[in-house]
């Protein structure tokens, strides 16, 4: 079971996605274990502490990271727990 500390949501920053899956790629079409957790926002929608979360197997986390960083979304990226 998580630990509550690590789960519980800071301020600004949505909880991490999840289903009767767990936690998977948001990758379109992909339904693989997530590995990487990609936490972005768009500063013209967004406060600057905000942080929603696109989640990456290893397969995708390059295409979803390229794809969040050209558009300068891209806040922070984190491991996921295994």
């Amino acid at each position: 079971m998580p630990d509550p500390d690590q789960t519980a949501p800071r301020h600004g920053v949505d909880p991490l996605p999840t289903g009767p899956d767990g936690l998977v790629c948001s990758a379109k079409g992909c339904r693989t274990d997530a590995t990487t957790d990609l936490q972005w926002n768009n500063p013209t929608i967004h406060t600057a502490d905000r942080r929603k979360h696109w989640l990456a197997c290893d397969e995708h986390r390059g295409s979803l990271s390229s794809f969040l960083s050209a558009r300068g979304f891209l806040r922070e990226t984190a491991n996921l727990p295994a």
